[in-house]
Protein backbone atom coordinates (compact mmCIF):
# COMPACT_ATOMS: atom_id res chain seq x y z
CA UNK A 1 0.00 0.00 0.00
CA UNK A 2 1.65 3.16 -0.95
CA UNK A 3 2.51 5.07 2.42
CA UNK A 4 2.61 8.98 2.91
CA UNK A 5 5.31 10.19 0.81
CA UNK A 6 3.87 8.25 -2.83
CA UNK A 7 0.66 10.37 -1.74
CA UNK A 8 2.14 13.50 -1.29
CA UNK A 9 4.37 12.91 -4.82
CA UNK A 10 0.19 11.99 -6.05
CA UNK A 11 -0.65 15.33 -4.35
CA UNK A 12 1.99 17.24 -6.09
CA UNK A 13 1.69 15.98 -9.72
CA UNK A 14 -1.94 16.61 -9.44
CA UNK A 15 -2.00 20.66 -8.15
CA UNK A 16 0.72 20.92 -11.16
CA UNK A 17 -1.29 19.60 -13.86
CA UNK A 18 -4.71 19.50 -12.87
CA UNK A 19 -5.79 22.56 -10.97
CA UNK A 20 -7.28 25.20 -12.15
CA UNK A 21 -9.38 22.78 -15.17
CA UNK A 22 -12.84 21.48 -15.55
CA UNK A 23 -13.69 18.38 -15.60
CA UNK A 24 -15.62 17.94 -18.80
CA UNK A 25 -16.73 14.55 -18.67
CA UNK A 26 -16.57 11.12 -16.53
CA UNK A 27 -16.63 8.03 -17.82
CA UNK A 28 -16.96 4.93 -15.20
CA UNK A 29 -15.41 2.07 -16.74
CA UNK A 30 -15.88 -0.22 -13.63
CA UNK A 31 -18.89 0.76 -10.69
CA UNK A 32 -16.86 -1.62 -7.83
CA UNK A 33 -14.04 1.53 -8.05
CA UNK A 34 -17.11 4.39 -7.27
CA UNK A 35 -19.29 1.94 -4.84
CA UNK A 36 -18.14 4.77 -1.91
CA UNK A 37 -20.35 7.21 -4.12
CA UNK A 38 -23.53 5.35 -2.37
CA UNK A 39 -25.91 7.06 -5.69
CA UNK A 40 -23.85 5.60 -8.19
CA UNK A 41 -22.62 6.55 -11.23
CA UNK A 42 -24.91 8.81 -12.95
CA UNK A 43 -24.88 11.18 -9.59
CA UNK A 44 -20.98 11.35 -9.55
CA UNK A 45 -21.39 12.10 -13.41
CA UNK A 46 -23.86 14.85 -12.98
CA UNK A 47 -22.28 16.52 -9.99
CA UNK A 48 -18.74 16.16 -11.22
CA UNK A 49 -19.18 17.61 -14.97
CA UNK A 50 -18.84 21.15 -14.83
CA UNK A 51 -16.69 21.60 -11.83
CA UNK A 52 -13.46 22.93 -11.97
CA UNK A 53 -10.60 21.69 -9.71
CA UNK A 54 -9.80 24.46 -7.21
CA UNK A 55 -6.66 22.39 -5.56
CA UNK A 56 -5.42 19.13 -4.67
CA UNK A 57 -5.00 18.01 -0.70
CA UNK A 58 -3.86 15.35 1.08
CA UNK A 59 -3.96 14.25 5.10
CA UNK A 60 -2.12 11.27 5.82
CA UNK A 61 -2.78 9.22 2.88
CA UNK A 62 -6.38 11.10 2.43
CA UNK A 63 -6.16 12.74 -0.95
CA UNK A 64 -9.15 14.71 -2.12
CA UNK A 65 -9.77 17.99 -5.31
CA UNK A 66 -11.98 20.74 -3.89
CA UNK A 67 -14.36 21.70 -6.62
CA UNK A 68 -16.21 25.06 -7.48
CA UNK A 69 -19.11 24.88 -10.17
CA UNK A 70 -19.10 26.89 -12.88
CA UNK A 71 -22.61 26.96 -13.34
CA UNK A 72 -23.73 28.93 -10.07
CA UNK A 73 -20.68 31.17 -10.01
CA UNK A 74 -18.51 29.09 -7.02
CA UNK A 75 -15.37 29.90 -8.88
CA UNK A 76 -13.51 32.24 -6.41
CA UNK A 77 -16.04 31.22 -3.52
CA UNK A 78 -14.86 28.25 -0.70
CA UNK A 79 -15.70 25.31 -2.12
CA UNK A 80 -18.72 22.84 -0.95
CA UNK A 81 -17.54 19.92 -2.23
CA UNK A 82 -14.80 17.87 -3.32
CA UNK A 83 -13.67 14.36 -5.20
CA UNK A 84 -12.05 11.77 -2.99
CA UNK A 85 -9.12 9.43 -4.02
CA UNK A 86 -8.42 6.09 -2.18
CA UNK A 87 -5.89 4.77 -3.58
CA UNK A 88 -6.03 1.26 -1.83
CA UNK A 89 -3.32 -1.08 -2.23
CA UNK A 90 -2.91 -0.67 -5.98
CA UNK A 91 -4.38 2.94 -7.64
CA UNK A 92 -2.74 5.24 -9.72
CA UNK A 93 -3.72 8.33 -10.93
CA UNK A 94 -2.32 9.28 -13.56
CA UNK A 95 -2.44 12.37 -16.21
CA UNK A 96 -2.39 10.99 -20.04
CA UNK A 97 -3.22 11.99 -23.67
CA UNK A 98 -6.66 10.77 -24.99
CA UNK A 99 -4.58 9.53 -27.88
CA UNK A 100 -2.78 7.69 -25.24
CA UNK A 101 -3.90 3.48 -25.59
CA UNK A 102 -6.11 2.69 -22.21
CA UNK A 103 -4.39 1.19 -19.37
CA UNK A 104 -5.44 -2.81 -18.71
CA UNK A 105 -7.15 -1.90 -15.79
CA UNK A 106 -8.07 1.66 -16.39
CA UNK A 107 -11.37 2.36 -14.06
CA UNK A 108 -12.46 5.70 -14.62
CA UNK A 109 -11.67 8.39 -17.00
CA UNK A 110 -11.99 12.39 -16.38
CA UNK A 111 -11.88 14.31 -19.56
CA UNK A 112 -10.11 18.07 -18.63
CA UNK A 113 -10.63 21.05 -20.02
CA UNK A 114 -7.38 22.88 -22.07
CA UNK A 115 -4.84 24.08 -20.04
CA UNK A 116 -3.88 27.69 -20.13
CA UNK A 117 -0.29 28.24 -21.79
CA UNK A 118 1.27 25.15 -23.75
CA UNK A 119 -0.91 22.32 -24.35
CA UNK A 120 -1.48 20.00 -21.27
CA UNK A 121 -2.81 16.10 -21.21
CA UNK A 122 -6.27 16.23 -21.15
CA UNK A 123 -7.29 12.99 -19.12
CA UNK A 124 -6.90 11.89 -15.60
CA UNK A 125 -7.07 8.46 -15.37
CA UNK A 126 -7.91 6.47 -12.44
CA UNK A 127 -6.23 2.94 -12.64
CA UNK A 128 -6.51 -0.24 -10.27
CA UNK A 129 -5.89 -3.66 -10.62
CA UNK A 130 -6.76 -5.05 -7.27
CA UNK A 131 -9.67 -2.92 -6.65
CA UNK A 132 -9.77 -2.19 -3.48
CA UNK A 133 -9.51 1.95 -4.10
CA UNK A 134 -11.85 4.27 -5.50
CA UNK A 135 -13.38 7.69 -6.16
CA UNK A 136 -16.20 9.45 -4.69
CA UNK A 137 -17.65 12.91 -4.02
CA UNK A 138 -17.51 14.46 -0.54
CA UNK A 139 -19.05 17.40 0.94
CA UNK A 140 -16.71 19.64 2.64
CA UNK A 141 -16.96 20.87 6.55
CA UNK A 142 -15.17 23.27 9.05
CA UNK A 143 -11.92 22.07 10.50
CA UNK A 144 -12.45 21.10 14.50
CA UNK A 145 -9.49 23.03 15.31
CA UNK A 146 -9.85 25.97 12.73
CA UNK A 147 -7.16 25.14 10.95
CA UNK A 148 -6.26 24.04 7.02
CA UNK A 149 -7.77 21.00 6.07
CA UNK A 150 -4.57 19.21 4.96
CA UNK A 151 -1.67 20.45 2.92
CA UNK A 152 -2.11 22.07 0.01
CA UNK A 153 -1.62 24.68 -2.71
CA UNK A 154 -4.05 26.73 -1.35
CA UNK A 155 -4.65 25.98 2.46
CA UNK A 156 -8.54 26.69 3.42
CA UNK A 157 -10.17 25.34 7.10
CA UNK A 158 -11.81 22.60 5.05
CA UNK A 159 -11.77 18.70 5.45
CA UNK A 160 -14.28 15.88 4.41
CA UNK A 161 -16.24 13.82 6.36
CA UNK A 162 -14.64 10.93 5.39
CA UNK A 163 -11.00 12.28 6.78
CA UNK A 164 -11.96 14.57 9.63
CA UNK A 165 -11.15 11.48 12.28
CA UNK A 166 -7.66 11.59 10.99
CA UNK A 167 -4.74 13.22 12.79
CA UNK A 168 -2.42 15.06 11.75
CA UNK A 169 0.54 13.65 9.43
CA UNK A 170 4.13 14.89 10.18
CA UNK A 171 4.36 16.87 6.90
CA UNK A 172 1.46 19.17 7.86
CA UNK A 173 2.94 22.44 9.12
CA UNK A 174 -0.52 22.47 11.56
CA UNK A 175 1.11 19.46 13.54
CA UNK A 176 1.75 20.16 17.00
CA UNK A 177 4.39 18.19 18.21
CA UNK A 178 3.17 19.10 22.11
CA UNK A 179 -0.32 17.87 21.21
CA UNK A 180 1.32 14.43 19.53
CA UNK A 181 3.54 14.00 22.65
CA UNK A 182 0.79 14.38 24.96
CA UNK A 183 -1.51 12.31 23.41
CA UNK A 184 1.68 9.68 22.75
CA UNK A 185 2.25 9.76 26.82
CA UNK A 186 -1.86 8.94 27.30
CA UNK A 187 -1.64 5.99 25.23
CA UNK A 188 -0.11 3.47 27.37
CA UNK A 189 1.35 1.20 24.41
CA UNK A 190 4.08 0.32 22.23
CA UNK A 191 6.08 2.96 20.27
CA UNK A 192 5.21 1.20 16.96
CA UNK A 193 1.62 0.67 17.19
CA UNK A 194 1.05 4.12 18.10
CA UNK A 195 2.96 5.57 15.22
CA UNK A 196 0.84 3.33 13.35
CA UNK A 197 -2.59 4.77 14.80
CA UNK A 198 -4.00 6.85 12.13
CA UNK A 199 -6.07 8.48 14.98
CA UNK A 200 -3.01 9.72 16.54
CA UNK A 201 -0.35 10.51 13.59
CA UNK A 202 -1.15 10.24 10.00
CA UNK A 203 0.25 8.85 7.19
CA UNK A 204 3.03 6.61 8.97
CA UNK A 205 2.98 3.12 8.08
CA UNK A 206 5.28 -0.12 8.35
CA UNK A 207 8.25 1.08 6.47
CA UNK A 208 8.32 4.58 7.35
CA UNK A 209 7.95 3.55 10.96
CA UNK A 210 10.85 1.12 11.24
CA UNK A 211 12.78 3.52 9.35
CA UNK A 212 11.92 6.53 11.71
CA UNK A 213 12.05 4.54 14.93
CA UNK A 214 15.95 3.41 13.85
CA UNK A 215 16.91 7.11 12.97
CA UNK A 216 15.58 7.99 16.36
CA UNK A 217 17.30 5.18 18.34
CA UNK A 218 14.00 4.26 19.80
CA UNK A 219 13.09 0.54 20.09
CA UNK A 220 9.67 -0.38 18.63
CA UNK A 221 8.66 -2.21 22.06
CA UNK A 222 9.03 1.25 23.92
CA UNK A 223 5.98 1.96 26.41
CA UNK A 224 4.36 5.54 25.21
CA UNK A 225 3.97 6.47 28.45
CA UNK A 226 7.70 6.80 29.45
CA UNK A 227 8.62 8.53 26.47
CA UNK A 228 10.06 11.85 27.39
CA UNK A 229 9.69 15.34 25.40
CA UNK A 230 12.83 15.52 23.81
CA UNK A 231 12.46 11.65 22.30
CA UNK A 232 9.07 12.63 21.27
CA UNK A 233 10.58 15.65 19.36
CA UNK A 234 13.92 13.16 18.30
CA UNK A 235 11.36 10.86 16.54
CA UNK A 236 8.77 13.73 14.87
CA UNK A 237 11.92 15.10 13.70
CA UNK A 238 13.20 11.85 12.43
CA UNK A 239 9.83 10.86 10.79
CA UNK A 240 9.89 14.13 8.73
CA UNK A 241 13.45 13.47 7.43
CA UNK A 242 12.84 10.38 6.63
CA UNK A 243 9.61 10.98 4.11
CA UNK A 244 11.26 14.34 2.85
CA UNK A 245 13.85 11.68 2.07
CA UNK A 246 11.67 9.80 0.35
CA UNK A 247 10.10 12.48 -1.25
CA UNK A 248 13.06 13.73 -2.74
CA UNK A 249 13.01 10.31 -4.25
CA UNK A 250 9.83 10.03 -5.43
CA UNK A 251 8.64 8.10 -3.23
CA UNK A 252 8.65 4.19 -1.89
CA UNK A 253 7.68 1.42 -3.89
CA UNK A 254 8.06 -2.19 -3.01
CA UNK A 255 5.12 -3.03 -5.72
CA UNK A 256 5.91 -2.28 -9.10
CA UNK A 257 1.45 -1.39 -9.35
CA UNK A 258 2.75 2.02 -7.25
CA UNK A 259 3.42 4.42 -9.69
CA UNK A 260 2.86 8.31 -9.07
CA UNK A 261 0.66 10.70 -11.15
CA UNK A 262 2.99 10.75 -14.08
CA UNK A 263 3.84 6.94 -14.01
CA UNK A 264 7.40 7.01 -12.68
CA UNK A 265 8.38 4.89 -9.77
CA UNK A 266 10.23 5.85 -7.02
CA UNK A 267 13.33 4.42 -5.75
CA UNK A 268 14.04 5.55 -2.34
CA UNK A 269 13.86 1.76 -1.10
CA UNK A 270 17.90 1.46 -2.28
CA UNK A 271 18.59 3.43 0.37
CA UNK A 272 16.52 2.01 3.44
CA UNK A 273 18.49 1.97 6.76
CA UNK A 274 16.20 -0.73 8.31
CA UNK A 275 13.02 -2.27 6.76
CA UNK A 276 13.66 -5.42 4.91
CA UNK A 277 17.54 -5.55 5.80
CA UNK A 278 17.37 -8.36 8.36
CA UNK A 279 21.22 -9.77 8.50
CA UNK A 280 22.53 -7.62 6.58
CA UNK A 281 25.03 -4.84 8.88
CA UNK A 282 23.68 -1.58 10.52
CA UNK A 283 25.03 1.31 8.77
CA UNK A 284 25.39 3.51 11.71
CA UNK A 285 27.31 1.13 13.74
CA UNK A 286 29.47 -0.29 10.77
CA UNK A 287 30.49 3.30 10.55
CA UNK A 288 31.71 3.22 14.16
CA UNK A 289 33.70 0.09 13.05
CA UNK A 290 31.04 -2.60 15.23
CA UNK A 291 29.84 -5.29 13.25
CA UNK A 292 25.92 -5.09 14.30
CA UNK A 293 23.66 -6.70 11.96
CA UNK A 294 20.07 -5.65 11.52
CA UNK A 295 17.29 -8.56 13.72
CA UNK A 296 13.54 -8.68 12.39
CA UNK A 297 10.94 -9.32 14.76
CA UNK A 298 7.11 -9.90 14.41
CA UNK A 299 4.81 -7.05 15.48
CA UNK A 300 1.13 -6.98 14.37
CA UNK A 301 1.57 -9.63 12.25
CA UNK A 302 4.23 -7.07 10.54
CA UNK A 303 7.93 -7.63 10.24
CA UNK A 304 10.14 -4.78 12.48
CA UNK A 305 13.19 -4.33 11.88
CA UNK A 306 15.37 -3.01 14.51
CA UNK A 307 19.09 -2.93 15.40
CA UNK A 308 19.93 -4.41 18.98
CA UNK A 309 22.79 -2.14 19.26
CA UNK A 310 21.29 1.07 18.25
CA UNK A 311 17.93 0.41 19.31
CA UNK A 312 18.06 -1.79 22.84
CA UNK A 313 15.01 -3.57 23.41
CA UNK A 314 13.56 -2.52 26.96
CA UNK A 315 13.28 -4.50 29.72
CA UNK A 316 9.16 -3.40 30.02
CA UNK A 317 8.27 -2.76 26.52
CA UNK A 318 4.85 -2.90 25.19
CA UNK A 319 4.59 -5.79 22.07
Amino acid sequence: MPELPEVEVVRRGLATWIVGRRIEDVEILHERSIRRHLLGGEDLRGNLIGTTVTDAVRRGKFLWLPLADDDVGEVGREPRFALMAHLGMSGQLLIEDSSAPDEKHLRVRFRLSEGTGKPLPDELRFVDQRMFGGVFLAELGPTSDGLPGGLAETPLPLIPEEAAHIARDPLDPAFDVEIFHRRLRKRRTGLKRALLDQALISGVGNIYADEALWAAKLHFARATDTIRRNETARLVEACQQVMLKALEAGGTSFDSLYVNVNGASGYFERSLNAYGREGEPCRRCEALGLQTTIRRDVLMKRSSYTCPVCQPRPRNGRW
